[in-house]
C-alpha cells in the first residue's frame, strides 16, 4: 500500500514531457504543469511557427508566454525528494519495445526525452542536460525522441541532409548537391520544412473552419429534423381532432336522419291505421247494405219491393287509397338517394382534389427542405 501511495505522490509531481519529477516547475494558461526546461526546449521547437502550446492538451498560446516558477508547486516536489521519493526511477520511466531508449543509459535504459539531429543520438532526461547547460550544444538541434535518425544522413555521403531539391523531391546533402543537384532547384530543409508547416497551418485552418461549418450544419439540420418531427405531430394531432369532430357530426346527423325517419314511419303508421279502420268500417256498412239488398231482392211480393225501394240509404263516397299506396314507399327512397348523395360527396372529397393537394404540399416541403440540404 505505502509502495503504491508513493507511485501515486511521483505520477503527481511528474512531468508529462521527461516523465520525471519536475524541476523548476511552472504552471501554464491551462493549468498543465512541467520542468521549465522541458517547455523550454518544447517550444523552442515551435518558434517557426510562432503558435506555442500545451504538449498535453494542445491549448495554443501567442505570443509565447513568458513563465515564472511555481513556488508552492517547487516547494512540494523539493519535499517529496527529500522524503526519498526519487530514490529509484519509476518502471514508466524506463524504455519499452516500442519507446526510444536512451542512447547512455547503462544497463536498462530509460526512455529518452529527446534526440539531437546533430549528435544522432537519443538521450534522458539526466543525459540531456548537457545540451541545456554547455555552449558547446547550443546550437544542436534537439526534437522529439526518433528511432528514424540515420534516415537524416546521406547514406552515399555520410553527411547530414541540409537541402531538399525541389527538381527531384528529396533531401540531399551537401556533397550531393555539388555532385549531381547543382542546376537544380533547391533551399535549405530548414526554409522547406518552414513552408511546408505553414501549408500544413493553413490545410488545418480550412479543415477546422469546414469541420466548425460541418458541425454547425449538423446542428442545424437537427434543429431543422426536430421541427419536421413537431410539425408533423401536431398536423396529426390536430386531423385526428377534426376527424374525430367530423366523425362526430356524422353521427349526430345520422341520428337526426334517423330519428326523422323514425317520426315519418311513425306518422305513416298512424295515418294508415286511421285508414284501415275507415275502410274496415266501409267493408261492414257495403256488407250490411248488401244483405238489405239481397233480402229485398229476393222477395216475391212486388209490392213490397216496390214499398221499401225508395227507404234504401244511397252509398256513401268510396275511400281512395291509390296515392297512399305510393306516398310513403317514394319518401323514403328520396331520404335513402339523399343519403346516398351526401356519401359519393364525402367520397369525391376524401379521394379527390382536396386530399391530393394537402399530400402534394407535404410532399413539395420535403423537397424543398432537402434542396436546402449542402450535402
Amino acid at each position: 500500500m505505502a509502495q503504491q501511495e508513493i507511485q501515486l505522490d511521483r505520477e503527481r509531481f511528474c512531468c508529462k514531457i521527461c516523465k520525471d519529477l519536475m524541476k523548476d516547475p511552472v504552471t501554464m494558461g491551462c493549468a498543465h504543469n512541467y520542468c521549465m526546461s522541458c517547455v523550454k526546449t518544447h517550444w523552442d521547437n515551435e518558434d517557426d511557427r510562432g503558435i506555442y502550446s500545451c504538449p498535453q492538451c494542445r491549448q495554443t498560446f501567442t505570443p509565447r508566454p513568458v513563465l515564472g516558477i511555481n513556488t508552492i508547486l517547487a516547494y512540494l516536489v523539493e519535499k517529496r525528494t527529500k522524503s526519498g521519493l526519487q530514490a529509484a526511477p519509476a518502471d514508466h520511466c524506463y524504455a519499452g519495445p516500442e519507446d526510444v531508449a536512451c542512447g547512455f543509459c547503462i544497463g536498462r535504459k530509460l526512455k529518452a526525452l529527446k534526440s539531437c539531429l546533430v549528435c544522432l543520438a537519443s538521450y534522458c532526461e539526466k543525459h540531456l542536460q548537457p545540451h541545456f547547460q554547455s555552449p558547446l550544444f547550443k546550437k544542436h538541434k534537439l526534437v522529439e525522441p526518433s528511432e528514424k535518425l540515420q534516415d537524416t544522413i546521406c547514406s552515399r555521403h555520410d553527411e547530414v541532409k541540409e537541402i531538399f531539391c525541389h527538381t527531384d523531391q528529396q533531401c540531399i546533402c551537401y556533397l550531393c548537391y555539388v555532385d549531381d543537384h547543382k542546376d537544380h532547384d533547391t533551399v535549405s530543409a530548414v526554409a522547406e520544412r518552414t513552408g511546408r508547416q505553414r501549408e500544413l497551418g493553413q490545410m488545418r485552418q480550412t479543415i477546422q473552419q469546414r469541420l466548425q461549418d460541418r458541425e454547425k450544419d449538423v446542428k442545424l439540420h437537427q434543429q431543422e429534423l426536430e421541427a419536421i418531427h413537431g410539425s408533423a405531430d401536431k398536423v396529426v394531432e390536430d386531423s385526428e381532432k377534426n376527424i374525430t369532430e367530423l366523425i362526430c357530426l356524422l353521427e349526430k346527423r345520422s341520428s337526426d336522419v334517423k330519428q326523422k325517419i323514425r317520426s315519418q314511419q311513425e306518422a305513416e303508421v298512424r295515418r294508415f291505421k286511421e285508414l284501415q279502420e275507415r275502410l274496415e268500417q266501409e267493408i261492414t256498412e257495403l256488407k250490411r247494405k248488401d244483405d238489405e239488398l239481397k233480402e229485398l231482392s229476393d222477395t216475391e211480393d212486388h209490392n213490397q219491393i216496390l214499398h221499401n225501394y225508395p227507404s234504401m240509404s244511397p252509398l256513401s263516397e268510396s275511400t281512395h287509397s291509390s296515392s297512399i299506396r305510393n306516398g310513403p314507399l317514394r319518401n323514403f327512397e328520396d331520404v335513402t338517394a339523399a343519403v346516398s348523395q351526401v356519401r359519393d360527396r364525402l367520397e369525391d372529397i376524401l379521394s379527390g382534389t382536396d386530399t391530393n393537394s394537402l399530400l402534394n404540399m407535404c410532399q413539395v416541403n420535403v423537397l424543398l427542405l432537402r434542396s436546402e440540404l449542402p450535402f
